[in-house]
């Protein structure tokens, strides 16, 4: 089995420099080095395509573009490459959500994914008129994904449920292919909804101990429905051709924080509802640059300014390959990244990493039409 991997399309901004945002924090100033241009979003989209990524992942949230207007738009420059549309199913009916993602579907030709976010954050939920306190929204998000993979499946569907309620919903035109559900969440109720109803489970970049406790857990409340479920993880990226050079790149980063930043942003993330957000802020423990290499070639430096995903792996490109490997030996097969910037980054892990994985027949590249030279591994000494 091929390793699955996605990109990033920054619909907050880019930049040489860590762009921060989510849960609740504001986008850094250098966001706007790099405006989420249609023009520029499709240049990313369509290096992720050529390198050999089978997706793109959009954030959702009031601090970034919309995801599905913006990937409507950019699927159009691109051939071949999947979109993950970040969404919240408390901001749209889900019928018609399910006819959103049908249409999506044919008119971009079936590359369509789709990554639900229940919301963490209630003060942000409030600012869209959603009202509900977090576990609530999560029994929420449960009813929408039965309405709307029954309306996926071609037929008529009645509910009445606890805060949604259709009669005779129905479809006119099935999704053809129906896309796959991402999902992700670290709160009981979370693991319950991923059991019942999603395809690919993510997590967070945690160290593999604690990887390997989510997967297990996710696996066996699976099991208990009847259901199997693909995991995934959500990491930054920065590949070098050599150790020193990775980890310089690194140090360059976290000299462009600002401590008022820092302190500004981890005290909002420290009022985060999110227990995934939780977890990420006790990974680097309020920001001693001492202890932010948390495992070797995991550094948790990047969430010092960024809500969400905190972490990235550094190294070579060989050491790189060596923790993606190990991360799938625990059972991950999907591997959401990124970096900064996400253009440069892109080439720096599908030039250099991508390549050493087919080696090992971890990966091979998902479109048929690649040269030769793509197999061979680049920077060979």
């Amino acid at each position: 089995m091929s390793l699955t991997f996605h990109w990033f399309l920054p619909t907050n901004g880019d930049s040489r420099d860590v762009v921060g945002g989510g849960h609740g924090t504001a986008v850094t100033a250098s966001g706007r080095d790099r405006p989420p241009t249609v023009a520029y979003l499709s240049q990313i989209a369509r290096a992720a395509e050529d390198l050999g990524f089978v997706g793109a992942l959009t954030p959702t949230g009031a601090w970034c573009e919309d995801a599905w207007l913006t990937t409507a738009m950019v699927s159009q420059n691109t051939e071949r490459l999947k979109f993950l549309v970040a969404f919240r199913p408390g901001f749209v009916s889900p019928t018609l959500a399910a006819q959103m993602a049908s249409t999506f579907q044919r008119q971009s030709g079936g590359r369509l994914l789709l990554n639900v976010v229940t919301g963490g954050e209630s003060h942000e939920q409030r600012a869209y008129g959603d009202f509900l306190d977090k576990d609530a929204r999560y029994r929420r998000t449960g009813e929408f994904l039965e309405i709307v993979r029954g309306l996926w499946q071609g037929g008529s569907v009645d509910l009445d449920g606890e805060f949604l309620k259709v009669e005779d919903a129905r479809l006119a035109r099935v999704p053809d292919p129906v896309p796959e559900v991402y999902f992700g969440g670290s709160s009981p109720i979370a693991g319950e909804i991923a059991a019942k109803h999603v395809d690919a489970y993510l997590t967070w970049g945690e160290p593999p101990e604690q990887v390997a406790g989510k997967i297990a857990w996710v696996r066996g409340l699976a099991e208990k429905e009847g259901r199997t479920v693909r995991f995934g993880i959500r990491l930054h990226v920065i590949a070098r051709d050599t150790s020193e050079q990775a980890w310089a790149e690194a140090r360059r980063l976290l000299a462009g924080f600002d401590p008022e930043t820092v302190r500004s942003v981890q005290a909002g993330l420290a009022r985060s509802e999110s227990e995934g957000q939780r977890r990420m802020l006790a990974l680097h423990g309020g920001g001693s640059s001492d202890g932010l290499e948390i495992y070797p070639n995991l550094w948790a430096g990047i969430g010092l300014v960024r809500g969400g995903a905190g972490t990235a792996l550094v190294g070579s490109h060989e050491e790189v390959a060596e923790r993606i490997a190990e991360y799938h030996r625990l059972g991950i097969d999907e591997f959401v990244l990124s970096g900064y910037p996400h253009l440069e980054e892109a080439y720096w892990f599908g030039e250099g990493v991508l390549p050493r994985l087919a080696a090992q027949g971890l990966w091979e590249h998902p479109f048929a039409a690649r040269p030769a030279a793509a197999a061979q591994v680049p920077f060979a000494s």
